[in-house]
C-alpha cells in the first residue's frame, strides 16, 4: 500500500520510504486477518470482533515502531545495511525488525489469555 499509494511520509528523517498510506494498508490487512482469525476457531479463547481488531492493530503499531527503531539505529550508526548477509535487503535486521518486538508481545497475550 505504501509503495502504491504512499504520498505522506511517516518519519522522513528516520526512514524516508515509509508512508502513512503504508501504515493504513497494514492496518486494513491486519484488521481483515485478525477478524478472520477470530472467527476461525484457531484459538481456545473468544474475543468480540472489536477485541480482535484492538489486538491486531496494537500489534501492528508495535511492528511499525520496531521497523522505525531499527532504521533509526542504522541512521545513528551511519550504515545503510545492518549486515551483508542479505545484500540489497537492508541486512538481516530489516527482515525481522517488526517481528522482534511483536512476537514476544503476541505470545505473552496468547499465553495470558489461555491461562486465565
Amino acid at each position: 500500500a505504501g509503495r502504491a499509494f504512499g504520498k505522506h511520509k511517516l518519519a522522513p528523517a528516520i526512514s524516508p520510504g515509509k508512508s502513512w498510506e503504508g501504515v493504513a494498508g497494514a492496518l486494513l490487512a491486519t484488521g481483515v486477518y485478525t477478524l478472520w482469525v477470530g472467527q476461525s476457531g484457531l484459538f481456545e479463547f473468544i474475543l468480540p470482533w472489536w477485541g480482535w481488531l484492538a489486538v491486531g492493530w496494537g500489534l501492528t503499531a508495535v511492528s511499525v515502531i520496531g521497523d522505525l527503531l531499527e532504521s533509526w539505529f542504522k541512521r545513528a550508526a551511519g550504515v545503510k545495511d545492518s549486515s551483508q548477509l542479505l545484500p540489497g535487503h537492508g541486512g538481516v535486521l530489516d527482515r525481522i525488525d517488526a517481528l522482534v518486538p511483536t512476537l514476544p508481545l503476541a505470545m505473552m497475550l496468547v499465553s495470558s489469555v489461555t491461562v486465565i
